[in-house]
């Protein structure tokens, strides 16, 4: 399995993260191609060389020619949900800019559809983050994962005025994804400066995890961003292998118990609790053990750097005197989540991607349930107009 592990001494940014991947061999060609299946104009991508107190690497830089940069969440979202481009990268930017409209608009007491993004919604921010989609996907990365952060400290100019750093959307971001923070060195601390962007904490908080897996890179690469800082403003990447045994040790694991002497309505706070502690899913099954006892088998897949945290949660609220614990390998398809307009209001779909191509499509329940209760209409009706309208946006693609 390759992966890429990101170490943010000097935090980092959507064109550092360009740089970085370009430095460890993604070929800029082949971003910019397929950086065109977005059919927006208006921009350059260049890249130099660069360096600073004898590190060195690669500068990108996004020239922008004339951009509108306030733009919705939904306008990004039809740019990117009827452009060209593979669906893998589509489902990625679509993460990644659902989370950002998340996070703007709970700064902004609005909603996400309507939040207005300033800064993140210029070309060169929406080129960043589909340029590093299209990186990981031409690299061939499986898997994504970063050191704590580097923030910065001071202040900072947004078309809202002065903020502090880190900007309040990126620390949202940061603690959406309960993403370490590293402590300030002291130089840095001498030097106010804005370290970890709202584009670059985006991209990193929503395709990464935050643990250091045991692997040996491969490749080196350094993205320099475009302030002169008194250490070398790079965002550091490594790339490498990871296999046999390591995988599983830094893949997934499945955690399991059996329950005989608890009250089963206490299983409805514990599971609520093991995915506040970052289960990836928890359910339960009815058995039966020695003597005939009814009981109750507890299962959580999670990560498995969430071990042991999801370990004493377990005990904390179960009654569990032991849990097994087994090391397991998925194949996942690719998931893209968009909202489709019917006559009651949006709908997220959820589309289910394998080999490139949509598989089949699931309006989301809660949002059809909404629905249904807001105007005293019947689920199912909500529930098949979305699906129509999605299955025909996808004939329309294909």
């Amino acid at each position: 399995m390759k992966i890429a592990h990101f170490d943010p001494f000097s935090g980092a940014s959507g064109d550092m993260i360009l740089g970085a991947l370009v430095d460890a061999g993604v070929p800029l060609t082949g971003i910019t191609t397929e950086l065109s299946k977005l059919q927006i104009e208006g921009y350059r991508v260049r890249a130099e060389r660069a360096g600073q107190h004898g590190i060195h690497g690669t500068r990108v830089t996004v020239d922008v020619i004339d951009d509108v940069h306030s733009r919705t969440w939904s306008d990004i979202r039809t740019l990117i949900e009827d452009s060209l481009l593979d669906d893998t990268v589509k489902a990625a930017t679509l993460q990644i800019f659902e989370r950002l409209a998340v996070a703007e608009a709970k700064i902004h007491n609005s909603t996400p559809d309507h939040v207005h993004f300033h800064e993140v919604g210029g070309i060169d921010a929406i080129v960043d983050i589909c340029g590093a989609c299209i990186g990981f996907s031409l690299l061939g990365v499986e898997a994504i994962t970063c050191a704590p952060f580097q923030l910065g400290h001071g202040f900072a100019q947004s078309a809202h005025g002065t903020i502090p750093v880190p900007a309040p959307a990126t620390l949202e971001l940061i603690a959406d994804a309960n993403a370490p923070v590293a402590k300030p060195a002291a130089r840095m601390s001498d030097n106010p400066a804005e370290l970890l962007t709202p584009t670059g904490a985006a991209i990193l908080t929503t395709l990464a995890t935050f643990d250091q897996p045991s692997f040996a890179p491969a490749t080196i690469g350094y993205g320099f961003g475009q302030k002169e800082l008194p250490w070398p403003n790079a965002l550091r990447v490594w790339i490498g292998e990871v296999h046999g045994d390591l995988a599983g040790a830094d893949g997934e694991i499945l955690l399991e118990t059996n329950l005989d002497d608890m009250n089963p309505q206490f299983l409805e706070l514990a599971l609520e609790r093991l995915f506040e502690h970052g289960a990836l899913d928890a359910w339960t099954t009815p058995i039966t053990m020695k003597k005939g006892r009814p009981a109750t088998q507890l299962s959580v897949l999670a990560p498995a750097s969430r071990r042991q945290e999801l370990e004493s949660a377990m005990i904390e609220n179960t009654s569990t005197l032991g849990i097994r614990v087994i090391p397991i390998d998925r194949t996942k398809a690719a998931r893209i989540v968009e909202a489709v307009t019917t006559r009651w209001g949006d709908i997220r779909i959820k589309h289910r991607i394998w080999n490139g191509r949509t598989i089949d499509i699931v309006p989301e329940y809660d949002d059809c349930l909404r629905i249904a209760r807001e105007h005293g209409i019947e689920i199912r009706t909500v529930w098949q107009e979305a699906f129509r309208i999605g299955e025909a946006r996808i004939g329309q693609r294909r």
